[in-house]
């Protein structure tokens, strides 16, 4: 049955709340949003017709207030709730919530949500469905209940522990050794207990070279299922993403379409029913995939495939909420365009130390084949409660180099910020080094070139920046006006 939305709550902040909001206004659905103490001055808060405050800084008093949120929704008159991602976007019971709240819930049934949210039953689903999955023992109760695994396995050093309930590379640790697997076990619990409740882990066979592989999968309620091509997710630093681009360079058209429609064959195991990604590991010595996890929400990077696409996946999502069926068949989708993001957040790029404050400067790329989504404006606030992404800068072009060169002059030519400190020289290192630039990396490239990475950073020195216009003023002091001015 159809049900049309007529005003949406954004359940979010930032970056997602605006990108969200940006659709919304496309379709001249009214928006609602909710912010914080600190976020009352926030971009998001500007772009939304209506603004409800639900709490101070930290996110359990705020953003993952359920019953904030819901009340806020309620009394603007909201009819469905639009999550974004991070915060409550994976949450089944907020989704429930919503739902028996009268609302409409613009994302996946909760009971997928539930369902691919805890690791050692999501992993059965894909063995169900066909799907490879990697080597692993499920909620080993000690490190010696891992090394008889390894050993009944034949399974070498190194392995990777996983949170069960976990997701978006939290609580995952690297153990290298028999020797410091006890330890690592002991703080793997502790993380996977503080980031979901829940200390349960899986161990797992690490693969070496390994390489990100996402597809991005949109189901409606009528059983339609389709993806809208793959996305390669590599350059991570400590399990976080911080470059996508589509195409995968890493894929030839065989194993793109293999990984592509073995999504969608998952997906429909479960019966899908809004945007979702299935992520997957490639092994690049032996050209195997494994399934890793499904994302049952709008990821962050989704931008890069509508770039590629053309289509607008929040307004799918809207459109599948709403009860109707996808206006298009798999064959109708092409990608046609190289797309690369670049996610930049308020760290220092040597240290990685979180760096918040007042944007005091802001100056945004712009120009041709450049799609910027950001959360923040010259003058905002980057407080310290929340994640430090707060843009992502994007780029297209007919091939990767294009789109490579077309980065380069984002963030290097078009980019400009100050009062806080960015990742954008790290991330100009990264798009100029010669492997990446050959497609020849590893989720662990940035620790392996860290140091070179670093060195290529290009110093500023804001005395020679002033020394500069010193020099000048003194010159038009001296000569008095030049004929070009």
């Amino acid at each position: 049955m159809e049900r049309k939305i007529r005003k949406i709550l954004v359940a979010n902040r930032g970056v997602p709340a605006v990108r969200i909001m940006q659709t919304c206004r496309d379709l001249k659905i009214p928006t609602v949003a909710v912010y914080s103490t600190p976020d009352r001055l926030s971009l998001h808060v500007f772009m939304a017709d209506e603004a409800v405050h639900i709490g101070e800084g930290p996110p359990l008093k705020s953003y993952l207030n359920m019953d904030r949120v819901i009340e806020a929704a309620l009394s603007t008159g909201a009819d469905a709730v639009h999550p974004g991602w991070g915060f409550l976007a994976e949450n089944a019971e907020f989704a429930r919530r919503v739902i028996e709240a009268g609302l409409i819930w613009i994302g996946p049934n909760p009971e997928i949500i539930a369902l691919m949210g805890d690791k050692k039953a999501a992993k059965e689903v894909a063995k169900r469905a066909n799907v490879p999955t990697i080597p692993g023992i499920e909620d080993p109760k000690s490190p010696e209940e891992i090394l008889s695994w390894m050993e009944r396995e034949r399974i070498d050093f190194p392995i990777m522990l996983k949170a069960a309930l976990g997701g978006g590379g939290k609580g995952m640790v690297k153990v290298e050794s028999a020797e410091e697997l006890p330890q690592k076990f002991s703080h793997a619990q502790s993380e996977a207990y503080k980031a979901f409740g829940d200390s349960s882990l899986i161990a797992e066979k690490y693969i070496e070279r390994g390489r990100h592989i996402e597809v991005q999968i949109v189901g409606d309620k009528h059983g339609h299922i389709v993806h809208l091509f793959e996305r390669e997710c590599t350059i991570q630093r400590r399990n976080q993403k911080i470059i996508e681009e589509t195409p995968a360079p890493s894929l030839d058209d065989d194993l793109r379409q293999e990984i592509c429609f073995t999504a969608v064959r998952l997906m429909r195991e479960i019966g899908y029913d809004s945007a979702g990604t299935v992520e997957f590991l490639l092994d690049a010595a032996t050209r195997k995939f494994y399934f890793l996890e499904v994302n049952t929400r709008l990821q962050v990077e989704h931008g890069v495939t509508e770039l590629a696409t053309g289509l607008d996946i929040v307004d799918l999502m809207i459109q599948i909420a709403e009860g109707r069926p996808l206006p298009f068949h798999q064959r109708d989708i092409q990608s046609n365009r190289w797309a690369i993001e670049c996610r930049l957040t308020a760290e220092d790029p040597r240290t990685f130390a979180p760096s918040f404050g007042t944007i005091t400067r802001l100056q945004i790329p712009d120009g041709p084949n450049i799609r910027i989504s950001s959360g923040v404006y010259e003058g905002a606030e980057i407080p310290p409660y929340y994640d430090s992404m707060f843009m992502l800068i994007m780029s297209a072009g007919a091939d990767r180099d294009q789109a490579i060169r077309v980065m380069d002059r984002a963030l290097s030519r078009g980019l400009r910020v100050e009062g806080v400190k960015t990742i954008a020289p790290l991330l100009i290192s990264i798009i100029r080094h010669p492997k990446f630039r050959a497609g020849e990396f590893s989720t662990r490239f940035i620790e392996h070139h860290l140091e070179e990475l670093v060195s290529a950073f290009k110093e500023t020195d804001p005395d020679e920046e002033v020394l500069k216009i010193a020099r000048y003023v003194a010159e038009i002091s001296a000569l008095g006006p030049q004929s070009w001015m």
